[in-house]
């Protein structure tokens, strides 16, 4: 149970928060930058959520391949479904290209820990 805690909870907890932001009407700003400035939190936020995902499967002792295929699915998934939450808030609307968006940071992240720990890919 403390194992679920410490590893899961995170999980859900920053489930909250990207469903939280998501249910903000409006989230502009008034900087000129603020169109990649939101396009980077998306790439931000999911980046952090396939990290704790990757933390979260580390310890349930699968392999290394399945970490990372099963954490990319599961940020994707989440990314689909918050832009389809999107689809049911004043001012917001659900879009395809922000799922791509929140997929470069997911494959980001992905990468970052393959290539971190390839090495012992190779001695497995």
């Amino acid at each position: 149970m403390n194992k679920f805690f410490k590893y899961w909870t995170p999980i859900i907890f920053w489930m909250i928060v990207i469903f939280a932001l998501s249910s903000i009407p409006n989230l502009k700003t008034n900087l000129e930058e603020d169109y990649i400035l939101r396009k980077v939190a998306h790439a931000v936020e999911f980046a952090i959520l396939t990290f704790l995902f990757i933390r979260a499967l580390k310890q349930e002792k699968i392999s290394f391949a399945k970490i990372l295929i099963f954490s990319v699915i599961f940020a994707i998934f989440y990314a689909l479904t918050d832009e389809y939450h999107q689809t049911f808030v004043l001012n917001r609307h659900g879009a395809l290209k922000d799922v791509a968006i929140d997929s470069i940071g997911i494959l980001i992240m992905g990468l970052v820990w393959y290539i971190k720990n390839k090495g012992r890919l190779i001695k497995n």
